[in-house]
């Protein structure tokens, strides 16, 4: 096999690999790494019409559409026989929005169209007043207006179409308006939770180490590895939007469990910079790895850099206990070992428990 070629196979592993190695764990925002119970977005969920199509609407295989069109002229005073409506330039659409935390009566949010019939398109279209839900079945919000697609779609000579992305999915920019709140106030909590968004004791514990040194006093305990109580203090009383605009603000120093994950079908492999390998040697095809620990030292990733590789037909390739997997990769390569052989001897190595990490395949 041409080695130019196997070695241009790697650079997007390569690069998405030493990214990972090159970052060491730094300090982030609380506000970063978690998140406040209570404080989150509530889905919505309606049925509407979108009219004012040029012949992109549902045909005759979506009586849903006609059933709710009908519906709405009857509402509107203008009666009409189901089985004799064919229309062309209407559209059923599945509307859904999520409703902010603490979103007023009066503000207006987002809403994404999804065609359910067999439109094919909504270019040009306008939704007309639609209420849309919660999961209560309680009407939180009410969506109109015209619509607007990211894709585009040009009929040529002869029939011949033309489409870029999805012409029967549609945004509305502000197209609803806020008519329910969620009740939900800080004033009255006496404790406030928060959540780490990964789970993990060290960063838990770091986090009550920083809240407590913050607030000078033994103010937050820990329930498990994802959620951290903190007792509202006396002189935060009625302005608990303070206390957690200073919490948000807190450095913490997460820490990551040691971590690959392959994608086999775009030979893409991440990883982080904790992930090490112990002795072991690997046979694959033509290629032969050897881990082993320096005579007479005990493994160290400053001093053990010896890496050596010979003839292409019987490559050899030697590396040093203790080192990360970037020495393994930085290694490979320098022979031309291919993406696809690189995530075998990866999965190799994890089985024979050379590589101390959580492997993920996706």
């Amino acid at each position: 096999m041409n080695m130019t070629r196997k070695r241009q196979s790697l650079p997007l592993l390569i690069l998405v690999a030493l990214l990972c190695w090159n970052q060491t764990a730094e300090a982030t925002r609380l506000k970063d790494l978690a998140t406040v119970k209570g404080v989150r977005d509530n889905q919505l969920v309606g049925y509407g019409l979108v009219v004012g199509l040029d012949g992109t609407g549902d045909g005759n295989k979506s009586p849903f559409t006609t059933q709710a069109l009908v519906n709405m002229l009857d509402n509107m005073g203008v009666h009409v026989n189901p089985e004799a409506l064919k229309v062309k330039n209407v559209a059923g659409v599945l509307v859904t929005a999520k409703l902010p935390p603490f979103s007023k009566i009066g503000q207006k949010i987002d809403i994404n169209l999804s065609s359910l019939g067999d439109a094919s398109s909504l270019a040009g279209g306008t939704l007309i007043v639609t209420p849309i839900k919660g999961l209560d079945g309680k009407i939180y919000a009410m969506a109109q207006g015209p619509v607007s697609i990211g894709g585009l779609e040009v009929q040529g000579i002869g029939g011949a179409n033309s489409q870029q992305n999805h012409v029967t999915a549609a945004r509305i920019p502000g197209g609803a308006i806020v008519e329910r709140e969620v009740p939900f106030s800080l004033l009255t909590k006496q404790e406030l939770s928060i959540h780490l968004n990964n789970p993990d004791f060290t960063t838990m514990s770091r986090v009550v180490e920083a809240v407590d040194f913050m607030l000078g006093g033994s103010y937050a305990k820990a329930k498990d590895s994802a959620t951290v109580a903190i007792t509202v203090p006396p002189r935060f009383s009625g302005n608990q939007v303070a206390l957690l605009a200073a919490l948000e603000k807190l450095d913490i120093t997460p820490d990551n469990q040691a971590r690959i994950i392959i994608d086999e079908r775009t030979g893409t492999v991440v990883m982080g910079a904790d992930v090490t390998i112990s002795q072991v040697a690997v046979a694959h095809g033509n290629l032969s790895i050897q881990v082993r620990p320096e005579p007479g030292q005990l493994p160290s990733l400053e001093t053990n850099r010896n890496i050596t590789a010979r003839d292409r037909e019987n490559l050899l390739v030697q590396l040093d206990s203790g080192i990360t997997l970037g020495e393994v990769v930085r290694a490979l390569n320098s022979v031309g070992v291919t993406t696809r052989d690189l995530i075998a001897i990866f999965q190799a190595m994890k089985a024979s428990g050379a590589i101390k990490a959580d492997l993920q395949i996706i």
